[in-house]
């Protein structure tokens, strides 16, 4: 017996069952509470409700029914019963048949065995739709049964679920059913990938009826991937062979947007991200080498922005793609002398690209920052040195590339490159070492522009970075004005000669560091340099003054059969052509023990005069290099067309010991700053943990330093007794005062 509580205001009862509906009640019990103080009079019924009396057969003809009814559905023919009298019965059958589902499970086993049978997918369609649309009945016939038992059972599953259960065991579960209708699915997918038309919609359905008898990932995902990456696996490797770059390109975009309509159509969601995963690998991933090695260089040599646009936007798919295009021309020894133009170049079309084909997309501009960075630090300091040499090529003097506009847009551009490079102080060793030769020997183009590189150099990366530069340019201003000073001071003193002597006060701690050569200079200017020493000394009394030979450039005065002309020469080609005053030849081995040049140093410089352009010596015998026992003489019938003549010096091309030089003293000045870098953090935290101490040097410092060198630093450190260990925890240190 089930009570009921019913509430009942003035004269109308409602009496509820216990599913909702109204049923038939056995009696009803009244209560009234008159003696409640209370403006309002409350009366209760409580009704007792008890299962009603049912005919003995009552179960087995309710049963037969429901039978009869099930075999209509399955068989689509129509019921002879009332669906509401068919619910109803069950209601009341339930009260007696507590294993009614069971037998229902059972009956449906038995109706399902007929659909072995179906192989053709048209034939699996048609009988899932028609179980489906049967169940959806057979679920509305036996809606009680899910209601009530089926929820007091929870082991037990729903007319639905046993329905898919069903059609899952009995149909497609079958290995000779499931093969053939995967088979057949793949066999349309193939087909329409090879151009044909078919019936998407078969496929939505039949793919549909896998998800919801959950085996789709299993029995076809699994499956339909691999056939994938087979037929694109040997499709990427056909058409890179048969196929220019961009045509090639625009069909893996077009294989792209197919694969990912398809997801749209009939794929589950699901399989979208591994499919076209899938379809990058093999297209794009595949062939990165070969589409930049086939084709980057034609597109960008054609500026060809649409597959242009087309290849940044396929690589960016892919994993590293982006990376690997700067990586192509960063990476390659090769490039060195056109890297830093080739990247400029690079940099521009991509940037073009992006404005107008992305509309300045904030993810490609990253992507691209993150791209220049990794890829340009992938040779260590190569690249800030070759950054360097750049910078040097478009300032020397008789650079006439660009006006002095076009000029400060190309400084502009190689400062976007500069950024990305980590070595910044090698780009400032060999920028120094370059700006020096251009000062000194009058090769700058522009003082403006050069003033104009410092600046962009002070505003990117601080004073300290360029306060040596900056010094360079201030010893060269303050030198005119000593120059001017001691030219008033030869006149006051009255002092004859026919030499004009011009110098350039260095200040050792700004410039690069010069080996000195000592050599035999004449008597003339000895005697200025002497002269010129006591002028300086007597104004700026404890300073040392070291004399740089090899910095030393001037102009001669000469007299050929032609006329005469004016030579502009280094100080080394002056010792040579001056001891022609006092013969008409010389060997190697006499000018060197004359002059007191350095042996290779002599070598360069009378190739220059004998073997270069303007020959104003003469060798014998003839040739291109200078050996022991040759034998000079001046050239009295030199010709030229100018009356000023620059002979260039004959440079020893930079060696690569003394790139490792310039390199190693970058390393060693990094070495001083780590020290500096340590001891400053230590002074001020006293005591400091390993790991926190090596955080702290990292962000300090702005330049990159492993992990093996910054310990040696430390160990460094304490063996001078700036630092120890702590004694009770060796990964602790303590500042030494």
């Amino acid at each position: 017996l089930l009570p009921l509580l019913i509430f009942q205001s003035n004269s109308f009862t409602l009496p509820i069952h216990p599913t909702g509906q109204t049923g038939p009640f056995s009696r009803l019990i009244w209560f009234d509470a008159p003696a409640l103080k209370s403006p309002f009079v409350l009366k209760f019924k409580i009704c007792l409700y008890h299962n009603p009396k049912l005919p003995e057969n009552y179960t087995q003809e309710t049963w037969q029914k429901l039978k009869e009814a099930v075999e209509a559905i399955q068989n689509s023919t129509s019921i002879k019963y009332n669906l509401e009298e068919l619910y109803q019965q069950l209601n009341q059958a339930s009260h007696k048949l507590s294993s009614v589902l069971c037998r229902m499970q059972s009956y449906c086993f038995d109706l399902t065995d007929a659909l072995d049978s179906v192989l053709f997918l048209k034939k699996i369609d048609k009988c899932w739709q028609d179980h489906c649309r049967q169940m959806i009945m057979i679920r509305s016939i036996f809606l009680f049964l899910d209601r009530t038992y089926v929820l007091q059972n929870s082991m037990l599953p729903s007319i639905w679920d046993m329905g898919l259960e069903l059609f899952r065991f009995y149909i497609i579960s079958d290995l000779k059913v499931q093969s053939k209708t995967i088979d057949g699915i793949l066999l349309l997918i193939e087909r329409e990938r090879n151009g044909e038309a078919i019936d998407r919609s078969l496929l939505r359905s039949l793919l549909s009826m896998l998800s919801d008898l959950q085996i789709y990932q299993d029995s076809f995902e699994q499956r339909f991937l691999e056939e994938t990456n087979r037929l694109y696996a040997a499709e990427g490797q056909r058409l890179m062979q048969e196929r220019e770059v961009p045509e090639y390109l625009h069909h893996v975009n077009k294989r792209l947007e197919e694969e990912a309509d398809r997801v749209i159509t009939y794929l589950d969601q699901s399989t979208q991200k591994p499919l076209i995963a899938t379809v990058e690998k093999q297209l794009l991933g595949e062939h990165l080498t070969a589409t930049l090695q086939k084709g980057l260089t034609h597109l960008l040599d054609e500026n060809r922005i649409q597959d242009l646009s087309l290849l940044y936007q396929l690589f960016s798919r892919v994993r590293g793609g982006v990376q690997y295009l700067v990586f192509t021309i960063v990476i390659n020894p090769e490039k060195d002398k056109t890297m830093v133009q080739e990247l400029l170049d690079f940099k521009d079309k991509v940037d073009h690209i992006i404005d107008v084909c992305f509309m300045k997309n904030e993810k490609f501009v990253n992507a691209m920052k993150e791209a220049f960075e990794t890829f340009i630090n992938k040779r260590p300091n190569k690249p800030a040195e070759l950054i360097a040499k750049h910078v040097d090529s478009k300032l020397r003097a008789g650079n006439k590339e660009a006006t002095d506009e076009e000029l400060e847009k190309m400084l502009d551009k190689i400062m976007i490159i500069f950024r990305f490079i980590y070595g910044k102080d090698v780009f400032e060793a060999f920028y120094k070492k370059d700006l020096a030769k251009r000062l000194l020997v009058g090769k700058s183009a522009s003082v403006d522009a050069e003033k104009s590189m410092l600046s962009k150099l002070k505003h990117e990366c601080g004073a300290a970075f360029t306060s040596k530069l900056e010094g360079m340019f201030k010893d060269m201003e303050l030198s005119k004005d000593i120059m001017v000073q001691f030219k008033q001071y030869m006149q006051c003193q009255n002092i004859p000669g026919n030499i004009e002597l011009t110098v350039n006060i260095l200040t050792m701690g700004y410039w690069p560091t010069y080996v000195p050569m000592e050599v035999h200079l004449p008597p003339e200017m000895v005697r200025l340099q002497e002269i010129f020493k006591t002028f300086y000394l007597g104004k700026h009394s404890g300073r040392k003054l070291q004399w740089q030979s090899t910095l030393g450039h001037c102009v001669l005065k000469a007299e050929f059969k032609e006329g005469k002309k004016e030579l502009q020469v280094s100080l080394f080609q002056t010792l040579v052509l001056l001891m022609f005053n006092e013969g008409e030849e010389f060997t190697l081995e006499e000018i060197k023990l004359a002059t007191g040049i350095e042996d290779s140093e002599l070598r360069r410089t009378l190739q220059s005069l004998a073997c270069g352009k303007a020959r104003v010596l003469t060798k014998i015998p003839k040739s291109k290099d200078v050996e022991d026992g040759d034998k000079f003489s001046c050239n009295d019938d030199f010709k030229h067309k100018l009356f000023r003549i620059k002979i260039n010096q004959i440079q020893m091309k930079e060696t690569v010991e003394e790139q490792a030089s310039t390199t190693e003293r970058v390393f060693q000045d990094r070495q001083y700053q780590i020290d500096a870098a340590i001891v400053r953090i230590m002074k001020m935290r006293k005591t400091l943990s390993h790991n926190l101490l090596m955080s702290e040097v990292y962000n300090q410092l702005k330049f990159p330093v492993k992990p093996a060198d910054l310990k040696k630093r430390i160990e460094s450190l304490i063996d001078r007794d700036y630092m120890e260990r702590d004694k009770e925890n060796s990964n602790q240190y303590n500042y030494v005062a």
